[in-house]
C-alpha cells in the first residue's frame, strides 16, 4: 500500500514514518509549506527552514524521498483569513480544526497523486471501521489525544486517514524516538496555533488589528480601573495579561461595539456556568439517536464534561453536569461517548 505520510519536522510524525515503514508500507512523506512568508516578512527570518531541515534529516536516515508542498495561497484563503474575521468579531477561533479539515485532509488530499490510499499523520487519535463506517476514538493517552481537533473531518477524509501513533503514549513515542535515533528525538512538542510558528499570537493580532484603546471596567463596580489596546487581544475567562494589581482579575465579558472589556475578582465562581448554545454541528457518522449521557470537551485537553444535548433545528442547547469559566462564543465544543469522538460544534454563545 502506498501511504503519504504528513511530516513536520517533529519527534510525533517522524515515529509514525518509522512505524509505516517497518510494517512495509511504501512510504512518501511530504512537508506543507504553509508558512506566510511574506505576510510575516517583517518579524524576521521564517521559522518553517528549521522544520523542513529536520524533516529532511530524519528522511534521509530512513531512506525515505520528501517532497515539498506549497499550500500557502490555500492556507491564508481558508484559515488564516477565518482566524483574523473570528478574532475581530469578538470570538475565540481555532485554527488548527480548520486546518485538518481543509489543508491537511483537504487541499492535501487533491495536490497528491491518486495511487496514494492512505494518508498518515503523527496525530494521537485512531480510526476504525465498523459496518461501512469510519468511527473516530480516542488515544489512550488523554492529555496528548487529538480527536478534539479532528471533529470536522468528514466520513471520506476519515476512510483514507491513518494514524500510525493512536495507539501509544507520548512517553512510548519520546521512548520510540531514542530507540530510531531519530536526529529530532530531544525536540520539544510546538504550541500555540499552527501557522504561527514562533510568532506570539498578540504579534499576530497587532499586524492585522493595530491597538485600539479601550476602557477596562470593574463588572462589580462599573467602575474604569485600566486602559486596554483591543478588546480582541482578550478572551472570556483569562486570567494573565491584565496588567493590573489587586487580582486575580478574569475577563468575565467584551462589549464589542463600544470596546470596553469587562473583568472581575470577587464571587468569580458565579461567573461560570454549564449551559450554552451551539450550531454548525459536523456528526461523524451521523446524528447519534440518543443525545443523553454524553461527554463534552469546550478545549483540547484531559478535561471533559458529562452533559446532555437538546436539539431544535439547526441549534443545540448543552447542559453540562459541571461548570467552566472559559466557555466563551467561537470556540468548539465536541462531543464523546466512551472513547468515541462522535462530531463537533461551534459554541454560539
Amino acid at each position: 500500500m502506498k501511504v503519504a505520510v504528513l511530516l513536520s519536522g517533529g519527534v510525533d510524525s517522524s515515529v509514525a514514518l518509522y512505524l509505516l515503514k517497518e510494517k512495509g508500507f511504501d512510504v512518501t512523506a511530504f512537508y506543507l509549506k504553509i508558512w506566510l512568508q511574506d505576510e510575516f516578512s517583517f518579524l524576521g527570518d521564517c521559522p518553517w527552514e528549521e522544520d523542513l531541515n529536520f524533516a529532511s534529516s530524519v528522511c534521509k536516515k530512513a531512506s525515505v524521498p520528501l517532497e515539498v508542498i506549497p499550500l500557502q495561497t490555500e492556507y491564508w484563503d481558508k484559515v488564516v483569513s477565518y482566524t483574523i474575521s473570528e478574532i475581530k468579531s469578538g470570538r475565540t477561533p481555532n485554527p488548527d480544526m480548520f486546518c485538518n479539515r481543509l489543508i491537511k485532509f483537504g487541499e492535501f488530499y487533491d495536490k497528491i497523486d491518486a495511487s496514494f490510499e492512505k494518508v498518515a499523520s503523527g496525530h494521537y487519535a485512531r480510526v476504525e471501521e465498523k459496518e461501512g463506517k469510519f468511527i473516530l476514538k480516542t488515544s489512550p493517552d488523554l492529555v496528548k489525544d487529538q480527536t478534539y481537533f479532528l471533529a470536522y473531518l468528514t466520513q471520506p477524509q476519515l476512510s483514507r486517514a491513518l494514524f500510525p501513533i493512536g495507539n501509544f503514549t507520548k512517553r512510548q513515542i519520546r521512548e520510540k524516538a531514542k530507540n530510531y535515533d531519530l536526529p529530532n528525538m530531544s525536540r520539544k512538542d510546538s504550541q500555540g496555533i499552527c501557522f504561527l510558528g514562533r510568532i506570539s499570537f498578540t504579534e499576530f493580532i497587532k499586524h492585522h488589528l493595530g491597538e485600539l484603546l479601550g476602557d477596562i471596567v470593574d463588572v462589580d463596580s462599573g467602575k474604569i480601573v485600566g486602559q486596554h489596546k483591543g478588546y480582541y487581544y482578550y478572551t472570556i475567562g483569562q486570567r494573565s495579561g491584565l496588567g493590573l494589581s489587586g487580582g486575580p482579575w478574569y475577563v468575565v465579558k467584551k462589549d464589542i461595539e463600544n470596546n470596553i472589556i469587562f473583568i472581575s475578582r470577587q464571587d468569580v465562581t458565579k461567573r461560570f456556568r454549564n449551559t450554552f448554545k451551539v450550531g454548525k454541528f459536523n456528526w461523524i457518522t451521523g446524528q447519534p439517536n440518543s443525545l443523553n449521557g454524553l461527554r463534552v470537551k469546550i478545549r483540547h485537553g484531559a478535561k471533559s464534561y458529562k452533559c446532555n444535548l437538546e436539539i431544535e433545528g439547526d441549534i443545540g442547547t448543552v447542559k453540562m453536569e459541571e461548570k467552566d469559566q472559559g466557555i466563551a462564543p467561537g470556540q468548539f465544543a465536541v462531543f464523546y461517548r466512551e472513547d468515541v469522538c462522535l462530531g463537533g460544534s461551534v459554541i454560539l454563545e
